[in-house]
């Protein structure tokens, strides 16, 4: 911003000392200037095409926050932030899942072939239709083999090698006690915590750089409107010295400078005009407007209001208490505070129970499903002791104890550096107050200094010198007028984002509420009538008109 005036009052400072020597410069035909030496041609982008859509201050601050990626970005953190809550408390509720399956046995190890055959030898085979005194000689003499068949007996029917096999199963589990998991829910919602207070901030901050480039814009058009009224007023002075020239009372000399002091000016107001261009495209760009349409600035760069000029006392230690970055900052130490916690909760047990129920089915082939189910429950209660993990624990716990250190500095930094960005708005907003009255008076001061040097100059009274200086004087004014409203507003803007609470809520904005910047132009003296300037004008009774000068 002040980089901007700069270059215009220096563009005009050149000006006024090049009229006494720079030799003619021909007006060029276009704003496109070429490079004598490398004979490039500049390639002006295309210009917006289409009816200008009126853009206030209030409607690019709305459009901003309401398309703004970074804003977007913001959101889309708070919602992650929610996921994670979510995520961290579903550790503490029933886990509960189901297992449905079918198992096609091509080759078992269980599948002995033929089978294992017994010798007759060893066969225990009782008649039961033989007499009582056969069947007791019988079981006297074969009792040994009996244990084979038994051993046979025993393997029969077990789903070992089965062809086809179908399960179904439900799972469960439940948390009892996990020092981990309960910490883990207090640090995802702090971490919630901490990026709903980002959110805040990045929606202050583009507020606030919209804010300020829209200021800017109406900066850098107000600057253009300055070159425009310098120019008409160089114009008028050389019709008056071409005027003074036809009638002998003016050297060649003294219209090419006036010439030269007039195009001297022209290549300025195409740079005010060309930074004019780019703080439009710039508040666009923030404003998420399209490149190619035309833009009208409805809010004025006004005179601030008395209200808004009166001095303001504010305590930065208690206006910034409820900043949310500072809250955000104190919502991180309580996350890393739970951090040590959840460490610490490593050397703790956890208890869980456990619960597994399924079904199986062997049916003779694969669509039969023929047999009864077999079925398996099992319950169990599980605890976790931690011995000794190689002092691997109390590394990290030493970690988060200095993670936690850090982030309390980072806080406590942060603390002081709010307060000093308060502090340092606050008394900008009040040299720029005090600016701005004195700037005023200096205006008019100038104006009227220009217009009575005008027309000393016509009744011959006044150099061609004193003329251009007094020019240079009423635009190093305005420059200056319009420098300390920027300043004051800009300040006025920093002191708004500096106090911004935890909800968000902008304070009100000043600018476009107070009168009017007076029009460049109505500081231009008369236009040049066809009186030879240097005699005087009678009037209808024949008595000379008195000038102011």
């Amino acid at each position: 911003m002040r980089r901007l005036v700069s270059l215009g009052l220096f563009a005009v400072l050149a000006s006024g000392a090049a009229a006494q020597d720079v030799p003619r410069v021909p007006r060029p035909d276009s704003t496109a200037a070429v490079l004598p030496d490398s004979g490039v041609v500049p390639i002006n982008p295309p210009e917006p095409t289409g009816p200008a859509a009126p853009l206030s201050l209030e409607a690019a601050v709305a459009r901003a926050l309401s398309e703004s990626e970074e804003v977007e970005l913001a959101r889309s953190q708070v919602d992650l932030a929610e996921t994670q809550v979510d995520a961290a408390y579903a550790q503490l509720f029933p886990q509960v899942s189901a297992n449905l399956g079918y198992q096609r046995t091509l080759a078992s190890q269980f599948d002995s072939g033929n089978g294992l055959e017994i010798p007759d030898s060893l066969q225990f085979r009782p008649d039961p239709t033989a007499p009582l005194e056969e069947r007791v000689s019988y079981l006297e003499q074969n009792a040994s083999s009996a244990a084979f068949a038994a051993l046979g007996g025993l393997f029969e029917g077990l789903p070992f090698g089965q062809e086809n096999a179908y399960s179904a199963s439900l799972s469960g589990s439940q948390v009892l006690f996990a020092p981990q998991a309960f910490v883990g829910t207090r640090i995802a919602k702090g971490v919630r915590e901490a990026v709903t207070y980002n959110e805040v901030e990045e929606v202050a901050d583009v507020r606030l750089q919209v804010e300020q480039a829209y200021i800017q814009a109406l900066v850098a058009q107000e600057l253009v409107g300055i070159s425009q009224a310098a120019i008409e007023q160089a114009q008028a002075f050389l019709d008056e010295e071409r005027l003074r020239l036809r009638a002998g009372r003016a050297s060649e000399l003294e219209v090419l400078r006036a010439e030269v002091d007039l195009e001297n000016l022209r290549p300025q107001q195409v740079q005010a005009q060309n930074a004019a261009d780019l703080a439009v495209l710039n508040l666009k760009r923030l404003a998420n407007v399209p490149y190619d349409q035309p833009v009208v600035l409805t809010t004025d760069l006004t005179l601030p209001p008395p209200a808004a000029l009166a001095d303001v006392d504010i305590d930065p230690a208690a206006s910034t208490a409820q900043r949310a970055a500072i809250l955000a900052a104190q919502a991180q130490v309580g996350v890393r505070e739970q951090q040590v916690r959840l460490q610490k909760a490593a050397y703790l047990p956890s208890v869980a129970l456990t619960t597994n129920y399924g079904q199986t089915l062997f049916p003779s082939s694969i669509f039969a499903f023929d047999g009864d189910p077999r079925t398996d429950w099992t319950v169990s209660l599980g605890v976790q002791i931690p011995i000794f993990d190689g002092f691997r624990r109390r590394a990290q716990v030493a970690e988060a104890r200095v993670e936690l250190l850090q982030a309390e500095l980072q806080r406590d930094q942060l603390v002081e550096a709010v307060q000093l960005q308060v502090e340092q708005a606050l008394r900008e907003k009040r040299r720029a107050a005090a600016l701005i009255a004195a700037r005023q008076t200096t205006v008019d001061q100038a104006a009227r200094v220009y217009r009575l040097t005008d027309l000393q100059y016509r009744e011959g009274l006044a150099t061609q010198l004193e003329v251009s200086n007094a020019r240079l004087g009423l635009l190093q004014a305005r420059s200056n007028l319009v420098q300390a409203l920027a300043n004051f507003y800009t300040a006025d803007t920093d002191l708004a984002r500096s106090i911004t609470d935890a909800t968000g809520t902008p304070s009100p904005f000043s600018m476009g509420t107070g009168q009017p910047l007076a029009d460049p132009a109505d500081a231009a003296p008369p236009a040049p009538s066809d009186t030879v300037p240097g005699t005087l004008t009678p009037t209808d009774g024949g008595t000379p008109l008195p000038s102011d000068g």
